[in-house]
């Protein structure tokens, strides 16, 4: 039995509703179908405490349809009452949604009352008839001819060779006068002439030199050990490897001085900060690579590879198209070096909606209203588009659901319109998406944090599993919150992976050769107990070690986990919980598909389950993504997508390279325009 339905409009107005439960009020399941379904442009069902809710949207008059029942029940007639509700509010409020008058009482209980009921009953009768048995028509056998039998029957019978019959051998006849056999030094043709004749006296002599060169060499002896006049060496020659590094190499590959210094005329390292007093060199970056004080301030986005006026909606686009596409949406150049000549305002534009995903729309043409069954063949295509590039297969279903509720109903009048449509679905589906739902700041809570009148240090962890960049990006972070004037202690919580505490203790080198210490003492600094200690324990030590020495942030590195090892989870769990810190990070590479959507829920579900009973601040998950490896994947972005719908956490950071400076804000126009190109 339902428990409610309710009828509201896009805006949020309350149209009509209706209530069985008397132990909840309809608004609560709503509101929540609303936040975590509707606004993050997903579809399907939405569980709410008991409670099981469907929804259907009616695009022509900006209405949603809400049920709900309870989430044990089996209602097979859900779909039937959406749709039969949906076409009886409109035929009887049609002239009052035309002129907008949504204030107006509207009086639907009997009406639902009669549409339930039926439902019901149609269902209860379907239930209780005896089952009928299946007709020779809709059975399999139907489909059986005739024909077809005779050729299974064909298929079942071997195929024997038939057995040759062994001809009788004939006798042979002797010819009584045998033919005389030709002089084969005297090779005659019929008309009489030889083929010597033909030949002059270069020929001949040439002939006669080359037959004399092949009798020397297969008279000459072979000489073992000899190509071509050179004697081989004994032994078996041992490779060089290009790149291989050799010890006249070692300067050449010393970064950690500048080139006068690496020829002996200073011992100083960059920005005036030098080396212990052992002689220990703390630098290991080059200026080239990193420019000082190049990220003060917010981080850049990232470029946006497709320009909108690159974009052409017309459906002239496909027959202007000459066969050179334009790269990245800047133009390109021809083959000669000369610009590429453009017919027309926008020229040859992409393949959007030429021949590529767009191009399935291209049948449906003349003034008619969208449905699911004419979106069902695009739709397939656009989601095969999207796994192309790289969004996860459950993720891609969501996001075509959504296109397909949010067109149908909709009157298109022509073929542009129809793909200016569909288009704009898609962005907005996209943009909603990757939009962050919250507002994540870290440097300004930073700088907050640390001018506060209760100062304390920020503290921020990272996690993810093994290989993604962790320490790599943490470094990064790091430079560019030294770069805003703030202290960063960094706290090597790695205790499992060989080298994970000597690799920090080198971005801190580079980082302070970089950044010399200043009034306030050593910009970054490492701490660090060695491997095998409990993680939690450093993670607590590192941070009261950094409010007593006034450090501004505090960067907890974690080892790496696979999402399905327990012992691992349960140990970041706990980490994370004793702390408490500001900002959990979850660190993922760019370059995975459906793995990204398991490891990030994987992680936010051990997060939860393994926190220890009794923490007073409850379980924490994962606040936000760090996304890693940008800069090797193109246009294959959709891993963005799959791990922001996943959780609907935000894209925080985006590595793009590996020096200190690589490290973006994702730039949500770039990523959508990136997942619409061929």
């Amino acid at each position: 039995m339902l428990d409610l339905f309710s009828i509201i409009s896009r805006g949020g107005i309350v149209l009509w509703y209706f209530q069985r439960a008397a132990d909840i009020h309809v608004s609560l399941p709503v509101n929540s179908l609303i936040k975590s379904v509707i606004l993050q442009e997903r579809s399907g069902a939405h569980i709410y405490e008991a409670h099981k809710l469907y929804f259907k949207l009616d695009n022509e008059f900006e209405l949603i349809f809400v049920v709900g029942y309870q989430k044990m029940l089996q209602l097979s007639y859900i779909d039937k009452l959406l749709d039969q509700v949906m076409l009886e509010f409109r035929s009887q409020y049609k002239s009052q949604l035309l002129h907008n008058k949504l204030i107006n009482k509207f009086e639907f209980t009997n009406h639902f009352q009669d549409i339930l009921k039926q439902c019901e009953d149609e269902v209860r009768i379907t239930q209780e008839a005896p089952r009928k048995m299946m007709t020779f028509e809709q059975s399999s056998k139907s489909k059986k001819t005739v024909e077809s039998l005779k050729k299974a029957e064909a298929k079942d019978v071997p195929k024997t060779k038939p057995k040759k019959t062994p001809t009788p051998k004939q006798p042979v006849m002797m010819p009584d006068v045998l033919e005389e056999k030709p002089d084969m030094n005297h090779n005659v043709i019929a008309n009489g002439t030889s083929p010597a004749d033909d030949l002059t006296e270069d020929m001949i002599k040439r002939n006669l030199e080359n037959l004399r060169n092949r009798k020397n060499k297969a008279n000459a002896p072979a000489v073992k050990g000899k190509e071509n006049g050179k004697t081989k060496p004994k032994g078996k020659e041992s490779r060089v490897w290009p790149y291989g590094g050799n010890k006249g190499a070692e300067k050449d590959l010393d970064y950690s001085k500048p080139r006068s210094a690496a020829n002996g005329d200073d011992g100083h390292l960059y920005n005036g900060y030098h080396g212990d007093a052992n002689g220990d060199d703390t630098g290991t970056t080059n200026s080239a690579l990193v420019e000082v004080g190049s990220m003060r301030g917010q981080l850049k986005d990232l470029d946006t590879r497709v320009d909108e006026a690159d974009i052409d909606y017309s459906e002239d686009s496909e027959e202007e198209e000459s066969g050179s596409d334009i790269i990245n949406g800047t133009g390109g150049a021809a083959p000669g070096g000369g610009d590429v000549k453009r017919s027309n305002s926008t020229g040859q534009s992409m393949k959007i909606l030429g021949g590529g995903l767009f191009g399935v729309f291209k049948g449906l043409v003349g003034s008619k209203t969208l449905t699911p069954e004419t979106l069902e063949g695009p739709l397939e295509k656009m989601r095969e588009h999207l796994i192309g590039k790289n969004v996860a297969s459950e993720v891609a279903d969501e996001l075509c659901n959504s296109v397909s509720l949010k067109l149908q109903g909709k009157t298109v009048g022509s073929f542009s319109t129809i793909a200016s449509s569909v288009r704009s679905a898609m962005e907005e589906s996209l943009t909603t998406i990757l939009s962050p739902k919250q507002r994540i700041d870290m440097l300004r809570d930073a700088q907050a944090r640390a001018r506060g009148p209760n100062a304390r240090p920020y503290v921020v962890t990272f996690c993810g599993v093994n290989g993604v960049g962790k320490s790599t990006n943490l470094a990064k972070i790091c430079f560019w919150l030294i770069e805003n004037g703030l202290r960063v202690l960094i706290a090597g919580c790695d205790t499992f992976r060989a080298g994970a505490v000597e690799q920090l203790k080198t971005h801190c080198r580079a980082l302070n050769a970089l950044h010399p210490p200043n009034s306030k003492g050593v910009m970054v600094q490492l701490y660090e107990k060695g491997y095998g200690k409990d993680a939690a324990a450093i993670a607590q030590e590192a941070i009261n070690f950094a409010k007593s020495t006034k450090f501004d942030v505090v960067l907890v590195d974690t080892a790496g986990r696979m999402q399905d090892n327990e012992p691992l989870m349960r140990a970041l769990a706990k980490l994370i919980s004793v702390n408490n810190p500001d900002l959990v990070l979850f660190v993922g590479e760019a370059l995975v598909g459906n793995e990204a959507t398991d490891q990030l829920l994987k992680f936010n579900r051990a997060l939860a389950d393994h926190a220890p009973v009794g923490v007073s601040n409850g379980a924490r998950t994962i606040d936000a993504i760090v996304l890693t490896k940008f800069d090797t994947i193109d246009d294959k972005v959709g891993a963005c997508v799959s791990m922001t719908h996943s959780t609907g956490q935000p894209i925080l950071f985006v590595g793009t390279g590996q020096t200190y400076t690589d490290l973006k804000v994702l730039n949500v126009t770039a990523v959508v325009n990136a997942l619409l190109r061929n």
